[in-house]
């Protein structure tokens, strides 16, 4: 694994179906890797999406910056890692894929996502405070 300490992980193995023609996966999809890794993330902290959004609380990216590094193809396996951060009215995500098992890096993201709060641009306190905690027993 890498030296780099990251708050969560999850592992997938490409399906056939993710590769274009080159026999790679697509552009595309690693940005649905990088968004499950980030919802499985945040139920595991305790924050649910559709009960956020019941209370008028929208989680939404605001910016993706992806680095690709070396192609998956179908049947690898590989791990979806991240690391958060809070900073003002930005949540950023650093997600990093990994291919399995020689931790070949595949790509690099920074995702920063933000919160409407009945439709207005806010900070979510709850989301703070779970972000704060998994902050905190990272370090």
């Amino acid at each position: 694994m890498s030296s780099k300490k990251y708050d969560f992980e999850l592992e997938f193995k490409v399906r056939d179906y993710e590769c274009d023609l080159q026999g790679v996966v697509n552009n595309s999809v690693y940005q649905n890797y990088l968004e499950h890794t980030r919802h499985e993330f945040m139920k595991n902290i305790g924050l649910n999406f559709s009960d956020l959004y019941e209370r008028g609380i929208m989680a939404v990216v605001a910016r993706i910056d992806l680095a690709y590094k070396q192609p998956l193809v179908s049947d690898d396996v590989f791990v979806s890692r991240l690391s958060v951060e809070h900073s003002g009215l930005k949540y950023i995500f650093y997600q990093d894929i990994y291919r399995l098992p020689d931790e070949k890096i595949c790509l690099k993201g920074v995702v920063t996502t933000t919160t409407l709060i009945n439709g207005r641009l806010a900070t979510s306190d709850e989301i703070v405070g779970a972000i704060k905690e998994v902050v905190e027993k990272r370090e």
